[in-house]
């Protein structure tokens, strides 16, 4: 088995966070454009949240696919490790302080309300793919395989 990337390690101590906000979260959901997001998240408001998940300066400094999310989302933020220097993100994005092992909230993103129709694909986008992965996982627990994708549906 491949060792995880770096994003990926921070990406589970987002998840680890986002859940100890009380939001239900998911990880690499792939969007209507055929972007993928990171993390994506939904409150207790049913508000979507879409997090970035940088691992370094230069991680940060390649991707400008970032812009895109916000159409997807009523808060967007990043989530980087400690050591990343916090004043290259913009400063009308949330932000999470992250380490494997889960993170922390320590901006808040402004809200932007999504649409009516968008947030409802994507609130069926996320239902239907968390549903399918825990299908997954309760088949590999069982030991038997599925030919199932994770990324079937967009929003």
């Amino acid at each position: 088995m491949a060792e995880p990337r770096p994003g990926q390690i921070y990406t589970r101590g987002l998840l680890r966070a986002m859940h100890a906000q009380g939001w239900a979260a998911i990880s690499e959901v792939t969007l209507a454009t055929g972007r993928r997001v990171d993390a994506m998240a939904i409150d207790a408001k049913g508000e979507i949240t879409v997090v970035e998940v940088k691992s370094s300066v230069a991680d940060f400094q390649s991707d400008s696919k970032w812009h895109e999310y916000r159409d997807f989302c009523d808060r967007f933020f990043f989530a980087v490790p400690v050591e990343f220097p916090q004043d290259l993100l913009p400063p009308d994005s949330g932000l999470f302080v992250v380490d494997p092992y889960g993170g922390a909230l320590i901006r808040e993103a402004p809200v932007h309300k999504l649409s009516a129709a968008r947030r409802k694909a994507l609130l069926i986008t996320f239902g239907s793919l968390a549903s399918r992965r825990l299908h997954m996982a309760e088949r590999a627990i069982e030991g038997v395989a599925s030919p199932m994708r994770l990324d079937d549906d967009r929003a």
